[in-house]
């Protein structure tokens, strides 16, 4: 499935616009290429969207389902990750009155809903992501062997920008006309792209094979492979970067980090090493396990949406004389530069 300009989408995001679990609306938002024609969100209704997101674009924010018919959307995506994948029956009641008045459903959720619907109309489908792919097999380290670069981001935290990052470096490759392609590994960089391996979804002995299975049947087709990285070795509820490291055999690493963060958003007793240590763990976990040499970080990938334009020029030259690695906010300042540097 992809969605495209031909689709019109209303997205599902109460509580997510200024809250904590609309990370997936809002990156369909930026970077998604499906005409958006209204933003669901009763917490925000009637606002500005780019100024509360900082995403430049004039769409409607309403309270309900009701009032997004009158955009006259044919497609509903879920952009929110409540706790647990499953939505909470308020929401449910919304996604039900969506399939009983024809549109087609993008799901990202842990829960299917395809199951919960009998047949449909003509032309309507559900689209549920979060589906483990067939004939999986374990990591063999086979992606070592392709002549393509393949860059994967990893994080300080989870939720702090690694799909973003991938994104932009891909477009600015494209615009460049480098044969470039994004590897989406979650939710959204799949709806975004229209496909990909959802990572959380799959057995975890199958994981890293699940990763060399899509990297290996792209890598001879193309110069750069961007690999949307997930979790953190840093957190100590994930489990994702190891095999996304393991199977795609990397050759660069894009660290991407929030400045100013010290500790794990969602576990504040958890501290974020100094970035300096955070590379070498990164380096010394890549440089096994199947790697011909060693593996490096080979930029840092800041997220300063927190920050003002002088507070995030001084933290990308703090970093970068830290580091000594190239530093910049992609999303914020374009990734130009940093292409130069990692090409």
């Amino acid at each position: 499935m992809h969605l495209t300009a031909n689709h019109s989408v209303a997205i599902l995001l109460h509580q997510g616009i200024t809250g904590t679990r609309g990370k997936t609306g809002l990156a369909y938002l930026r970077y998604g290429e499906a005409s958006i024609v209204a933003v669901i969100d009763r917490e925000c209704t009637g606002q500005s969207l780019s100024t509360l997101t900082g995403i430049a674009k004039d769409i409607p924010i309403v309270a309900n389902l009701e009032e997004a018919f009158a955009y006259h959307p044919d497609v509903l995506l879920i952009g929110i990750a409540p706790s647990g994948g499953a939505l909470p029956d308020d929401l449910l009641a919304e996604v039900i009155q969506a399939v009983n008045s024809g549109l087609s459903i993008v799901n990202g959720l842990h829960t299917p809903l395809a199951p919960q619907f009998g047949t449909l109309k003509l032309g309507q489908w559900i689209w549920d992501i979060r589906q483990e792919p067939p004939g999986l097999t374990v990591g063999t380290a086979k992606a070592r062997s392709l002549p393509c670069k393949r860059f994967l981001t990893v994080g300080t935290d989870m939720v702090i920008g690694k799909m973003s990052a991938c994104l932009e470096l891909h477009s600015a490759s494209k615009k460049r006309g480098i044969k470039s392609k994004f590897i989406g590994t979650g939710q959204g960089g799949i709806m975004i792209s229209g496909a990909g391996i959802p990572l959380d979804a799959i057995r975890v002995d199958f994981a890293a094979g699940a990763v060399e299975q899509i990297v290996v049947n792209s890598g001879n087709d193309y110069d750069v492979l961007w690999i949307e990285g997930q979790g953190s070795l840093l957190h100590p509820g994930s489990t994702a970067t190891l095999p996304l490291i393991r199977g795609s055999q990397p050759t660069g690493l894009l660290l991407v980090h929030r400045p100013g963060q010290t500790h794990i958003s969602s576990c504040p007793d958890v501290a974020i090493p100094p970035l300096p240590d955070v590379i070498n763990l990164y380096e010394t976990v890549a440089s096994v396990a199947g790697a011909i040499e060693p593996v490096k970080v080979k930029a840092i990938v800041l997220n300063t949406f927190h920050l003002d334009d002088e507070k995030a020029q001084q933290a990308i030259k703090t970093i970068e004389t830290q580091t000594g690695l190239p530093c910049t906010d992609v999303v914020r300042f374009g990734a130009e530069d940093l292409l130069d540097s990692l090409l």
